[in-house]
């Protein structure tokens, strides 16, 4: 584990998706002052959207991959806007920042934030039933909006929805905001295509938080399994299930991840 990667993450994000009134435009001085890049917030997409004035909510950060010279780490986040008229927009994105290692501080190389895609015509029964889940599944800004834009895969919702009876799922990514490949290799990620998602808090406990059960995590992991993933990754490497179906890593060490065939 390594948190100073998690740390410069979310320095630069809050940098770019948070500003006092009338300030919206001084992010490139405010990633300068962190020792970064000040194009980067020529990146932020989503992060940086119009307004008088922002406040912003880390809900989680989450490792996309971590290696011994570079990382992504996935900031999930929550953000309020005002607008020039007064009003308060809700929103939030996640954003995958890609860092590099380096002395003294490891520096962020670029900024892909989610794009989930424009909301459906219509969900199926099951996908409304997810959304409308209330504290048993809490999803972020992004991962709401994948749901929403039908390109979330049955298998995932149907899961969310059948753990969500014995737990209080949190989840920190479905679908974008999270790299295309599986990090440091050329294998397509299971998540951009809408068949995986990650849980980072379960029952309230964080997974990355030494104070959390172990018993839990391991129920939970194998709970998934039954739920019908065959990919579940986390914090323990579990004995039992199919071949390789449970898997655990540097990266997986802060959170459950559910992966699905279809």
């Amino acid at each position: 584990m390594q948190p100073e990667v998690k740390v410069r993450a979310v320095e630069l994000v809050q940098a770019i998706g948070s500003w006092p009134a009338g300030e919206r435009d001084a992010a490139m001085a405010r990633v300068g002052a962190l020792g970064l890049e000040p194009t980067l917030v020529d990146q932020a997409g989503a992060l940086r959207p119009g307004g008088a004035q922002a406040v912003l909510e880390v809900v989680d950060a989450q490792y996309g991959g971590i290696l011994a010279d570079s990382a992504s780490v996935l900031v999930v986040c929550r953000q309020w806007v005002r607008r020039g008229d007064g009003a308060v927009v809700a929103g939030g994105t996640t954003v995958d920042v890609r860092l590099r290692k380096a002395r003294p501080r490891w520096e962020v190389a670029a900024l892909h934030p989610a794009e989930p895609g424009a909301p459906a015509a219509a969900l199926s029964p099951e996908a409304q039933r997810l959304l409308d889940a209330g504290t048993s599944i809490r999803l972020p800004p992004a991962a709401v909006a994948d749901i929403r834009s039908g390109q979330v895969r049955a298998s995932v919702v149907r899961a969310l929805l059948d753990l969500a009876r014995t737990y209080r799922i949190d989840v920190s990514v479905v679908r974008s905001g999270h790299p295309l490949n599986v990090f440091g290799t050329d294998r397509p990620s299971d998540h951009p295509r809408g068949r995986a998602v990650d849980v980072w808090r379960i029952d309230g406990h964080a997974v990355v938080d030494p104070g959390t059960s172990r018993a839990l995590v391991e129920e939970f992991m194998r709970a998934a399994a039954a739920a019908g993933s065959y990919n579940v990754g986390g914090p323990l490497q579990l004995p039992g299930g199919a071949a390789d179906q449970f898997f655990s890593d540097d990266t997986h060490r802060d959170h459950v991840h559910m992966g699905f065939r279809s």
